[in-house]
């Protein structure tokens, strides 16, 4: 996630009630009165569950210059929100959250009131930041105009960009790569394995740790292999799977995946971590860490790229890859792995369930009605 600006402030507002129930209706003329949001309720005592948050009702906010009211179509919910609930995200690119602060999370909405002073217009769809509301005040330099180049709006939360751009910028996949990609159910590996494969890859092996996403994995995802975590060791199941070795890593996980990658890694093999979900969602940490113990000797040896990447480093990358996912889409070449949920008040329980891995691809909430 990136610098969310959001430095919450309950008591900018009147005071607000949990309240589950339905918000109005509104128009761009007719606009209701109040809007729900889902705020911390206390820090976790390790994962978060449904009890750590609230719904609450607040006034509708009241955008000041150079800011659009937005009403939230759909927002996206990501495991590294851990992360920010947990409060350790020193050098992080994003804040940590207190009790009583609303959540943040990637969204796409609808302009309902434009800024005087330009951007986009009155019915324009807009992505941002300022998700897990119903309603948002949100700064014109903060919001990107979202075009018709994609189907479907909620298209737009998709993960794909992350490894579209880890894979081409990051990696540099070469035509018959090996590639691994360790998370591959989540909402950065149900794309990648399918980018991977029309990248040109020769062959694309995935880890996840339910034997009915495996299936899910093969079938419909890319990919030509499984590992599976619990099932036995790691390294031995993905030396099987890769015989003669992986070029590329795209690492989600970290941990003791990240470990076997590196024993059966070609020299030169081309490593890029994304995510490091074996910290971030371990139930006895706060999710602000990820350590490993790997053998440096072997990266020496088989002289082993190792690289952090952030796909807000290339924001080129997204839109090129906006362009390619359309084309892919229209083509029936790639799908969007997704679960849409429906209403604000189940954004809690959603996330819980992303945490818990019960989802195959991204979770969205929908808030169309």
């Amino acid at each position: 996630m990136p610098v969310d600006p959001i430095t919450a402030d309950p008591e900018s507002a009147e005071p607000s009630t949990v309240d589950p129930g339905p918000a109005q209706a509104g128009t761009v003329s007719e606009l209701p009165g109040t809007s729900r949001e889902v705020r911390l309720a206390a820090v976790p005592r390790g994962l978060p569950g449904p009890e750590d948050f609230e719904v609450v009702r607040t006034p509708l906010p009241v955008p000041g210059p150079g800011e659009l009211l937005v009403r939230n179509r759909y927002f996206h919910v990501a495991a590294a929100l851990r992360t920010i609930v947990g409060g350790e995200v020193e050098d992080a690119p994003f804040p940590p959250l207190r009790p009583g602060d609303t959540l943040i999370g990637a969204s796409v909405g609808e302009v309902v009131t434009a800024a005087a002073d330009g951007g986009p217009r009155v019915g324009d769809l807009v992505s941002h930041w300022y998700g897990w509301r119903e309603y948002a005040a949100v700064p014109v330099a903060e919001a990107t105009l979202l075009g018709d180049v994609l189907p479907d709006p909620a298209a737009h939360l998709s993960q794909g960009a992350t490894a579209y751009s880890a894979l081409t910028r990051g990696a540099e996949l070469r035509e018959g790569d090996t590639v691994f990609v360790s998370g591959g159910a989540g909402a950065v590996g149900s794309l990648a394995g399918q980018i991977a494969r029309l990248l040109g890859a020769g062959r694309v092996i995935g880890s996840t740790g339910s034997p009915a996403k495996a299936e899910r994995m093969v079938a419909e995802l890319g990919y030509d292999a499984v590992v599976i975590r619990g099932a036995e060791p790691l390294a031995g199941q993905l030396a099987k799977a890769a015989p003669d070795g992986i070029d590329v890593l795209l690492d989600n996980v970290g941990g003791e995946q990240l470990r076997a990658a590196l024993a059966v890694a070609r020299p030169q093999a081309r490593f890029v971590l994304v995510g490091a979900l074996s910290g971030q969602l371990a139930a006895d940490s706060s999710g602000g860490s990820a350590p490993v113990e790997i053998d440096s000797y072997a990266v020496i040896l088989k002289r082993i790229g190792i690289r952090g990447f952030s796909g807000l480093d290339h924001p080129q990358g997204r839109q090129e890859w906006n362009e390619r996912f359309a084309g892919w889409l229209r083509a029936g070449k790639i799908t969007f792995p997704h679960v849409r949920v429906a209403g604000i008040e189940r954004g809690p329980q959603a996330l819980s369930e992303v945490i818990g891995g019960a989802h195959v691809g991204a979770v969205l909430v929908s808030l169309d009605g």
